[in-house]
């Protein structure tokens, strides 16, 4: 007997989810994706299984300006078990080295300053990195370590929150492509005791934070009582992620024109930039650059059906 295939739904906006601990962000975003039936769904950044916290899904016509929310600062915190260095410089991986600890919260705060502002991270070999084509991760569980070039990254806040015996809990602003766990190790290595990630939490993405988030267990039962259509009331706008930017409202002319591809002008543009368009009614209809010459050319564009 044939299978019948599930048609699903053309569904529009981010869901901004509190991924549960022990989900990667691809199986919490194809669970939400089943509890909306939504046609197209991406996520905006992968969170490890071991981390929790802020992951906007994005679904239908918001997943044009996911890339957006990618290339957008993060924001976290941590808990540093000190003492304990493991194969992935988080609690998930095997313990290489155990050493006893004698800093305490003064000695933490003492070298923080050296990892605060543009820094170089080498990557770990436990990421989803590529080297001709393997993710590194791959290559270490094989037991092969490449040599990785060290990436420039910018902390704009670190600050320890508390400090008892073993455990410090730090508060991490960042931009995107830092990782965590490479500081949390270098911090370890530098007092002298190693370190690893015992628990991460995502605190902020973009302009987005935790106290805007959904959980999993609140979505599935949203769904269990009203079905997918029901799960729709979580979702934010198309272009919630980008509120930071210019708004523009177009006449009626111009929207026709620009949704055809071609650039126009707008009073009150800024003189450069990427910026935010609305047609004559208030719908969002795309986001635009600042041209040279003052127009306004479609970068990414929504059409209604």
């Amino acid at each position: 007997m044939a299978q019948v295939k599930r048609i699903r739904r053309k569904v529009n906006g981010i869901i901004l989810l509190d991924k549960p601990k022990g989900f990667s962000s691809n199986a919490a975003l194809q669970k939400v994706r089943w509890l909306l039936n939504a046609e197209k769904a991406g996520h905006t950044g992968s969170l490890d299984p071991l981390a929790t916290g802020v992951l906007p899904l994005c679904f239908g016509e918001a997943t044009k300006f996911s890339q957006y929310l990618l290339d957008a600062d993060k924001g976290y915190e941590t808990l540093m078990q000190l003492g304990v260095t493991t194969t992935t410089a988080d609690a998930e991986g095997e313990v290489i080295e155990r050493k006893p600890v004698t800093v305490v919260g003064a000695d933490i705060e003492a070298v923080l300053p050296q990892f605060r502002g543009d820094i170089k991270q080498i990557p770990p070999m436990y990421s989803a990195l590529k080297r001709d084509g393997q993710p590194l991760y791959k290559l270490a569980r094989a037991g092969e370590v490449v040599e990785r070039e060290p990436r420039a990254v910018t902390i704009t806040r670190l600050e320890l929150l508390s400090c008892e015996a073993e455990v410090a809990s730090l508060a991490v602003d960042c931009t995107k492509g830092t990782y965590i766990r490479t500081l949390v190790e270098d911090i370890g290595n530098l007092l002298g005791c190693g370190a690893h990630v015992a628990e991460l939490r995502r605190t902020k993405a973009g302009p987005f934070n935790l106290t805007q988030t959904v959980t999993l267990e609140e979505l599935e039962a949203v769904h269990a009582d009203g079905g997918n259509e029901a799960v729709d009331r979580f979702l934010q706008p198309v272009d919630s992620g980008l509120e930071h930017w210019p708004l523009l409202q177009f006449s009626e002319h111009s929207s026709f024109y620009w949704l055809q591809g071609q650039a126009v002008r707008a009073p009150d543009a800024p003189k450069f930039g990427m910026v935010r368009v609305q047609d004559h009614n208030g719908r969002f209809i795309g986001i635009g650059e600042v041209s040279e010459d003052g127009r306004i050319a479609p970068r990414r564009l929504i059409r209604s059906e």
